[in-house]
Parts: structure tokens; C-alpha cells; sequence
């Protein structure tokens, strides 16, 4: 689900709360050492996010928020937000000549630069937090 959030948006955020749980608390997340990416700059989308993206030749930025049963990709186009809410259980990571997400039938890719450098460690956190919440779902 992708939702508009530039302005404050009640039912928004308690559809995104109701699906991947509340925000991390402000000490949780100095815990964990973050719960936010720095922003990347977005290489490539799906057919259905094209109209998420500037028109023009403008660079496309995106970041991404951990949440406790899932994550939000945020979508900057112009002075516009969206945030695409992804469970963990419908989340799906490609790392080729970029960082892609797949769900929902739709991606995006980041680009592989400076910027996606810096928030390697990030990556491998969201990958941990996808690999931990699978295991409860495991027959054995």
C-alpha cells in the first residue's frame, strides 16, 4: 500500500501502524542505533510507482523506515511524500547493480553510489530484522 503522507494523514498512519506496528520509541531506537536510512538516490521503479516519480530529469530520493512487523519506503517526488508500507512477510531483497525491494507486484531500485554506501550497515540490519521475523513463520 502506498499512501500520500506530505501533510498529516490520521488514516494513514493507522493503516500503517495496524500492519507493521507503532514507531519504535525514541530509546528503542537509540538502541538499536537507528531505525531510519539515510537517503539513497532511487535508480529504477516498477510500472506502478512511475507516476510516484519527477517527470523531469530531476533525481528521485527514497529512505527507509524499520518498523516491528515490517518497513515504509519514503518516496520524495518534489515537495512530495509517499510511503510504501511493506510487511516482512511480503518483502523481498535484490542486490545486483543496485539494492532493489520487491512486494506488492511492484520495486524499487537504489542506485549503488556513495550514498548507498553509507547505509551498508543499515542494509544488513533490514536484512537481519527480514531473516528474524521468517524464523517464526519456519515448519519444523
Amino acid at each position: 500500500m502506498i499512501f500520500n503522507t506530505t501533510h498529516k494523514n490520521n488514516d494513514a498512519k493507522a493503516t500503517i501502524d495496524d500492519l507493521l506496528g507503532a514507531p519504535y520509541s525514541f530509546f528503542q531506537s537509540l538502541k538499536m542505533g537507528g531505525t531510519g536510512s539515510k537517503r539513497m538516490i532511487i535508480e529504477k521503479v516498477g510500472h506502478g510507482f512511475a507516476k510516484y516519480m519527477n517527470k523531469v530529469s530531476d533525481i528521485n530520493y527514497g529512505n527507509i523506515e524499520l518498523r516491528q512487523k515490517g518497513i515504509i519506503v519514503h518516496i520524495n517526488k518534489g515537495l512530495e511524500t509517499f510511503s510504501w508500507a511493506i510487511p516482512y512477510y511480503q518483502l523481498h531483497t535484490y542486490r545486483t547493480s543496485g539494492f532493489s525491494i520487491h512486494a506488492q507486484g511492484n520495486f524499487v531500485r537504489f542506485k549503488y553510489n556513495k550514498l548507498f554506501n553509507e547505509n551498508k550497515k543499515f542494509i544488513e540490519k533490514l536484512v537481519n530484522f527480514k531473516i528474524e521475523n521468517d524464523k517464526q513463520y519456519q515448519l519444523y
